[in-house]
């Protein structure tokens, strides 16, 4: 579907310049649908094929350590304190 709105945007950006008098509200209403279909596409491109997937799941993984471990060593901080006292 991205593929198709990115033809049919960039087609009657075209065509808005192309008749008489130039219809410059349609051109950039194309246009803003052209960048955001483009952005769209790479997202999903770059998420699926160009290793995002991978990426955000080593970054959850080992964000959620780094947080398990702080943890960590608050309880150990205050059993220490506990058995301290």
């Amino acid at each position: 579907m991205t593929a198709a709105l990115c033809v049919y945007s960039a087609t009657f950006m075209r065509y808005s310049l192309a008749v008489t008098p130039k219809n410059y509200l349609l051109f950039l209403c194309h246009f803003v649908n052209e960048g955001s279909q483009l952005t769209q596409g790479y997202r999903y491109l770059n998420w699926h094929h160009w290793g995002g997937r991978e990426q955000a799941a080593a970054t959850s993984v080992s964000g959620v350590l780094d947080a398990a471990k702080e943890s960590a060593k608050k309880v150990e901080v205050k059993a220490k304190e506990a058995v301290g006292k």
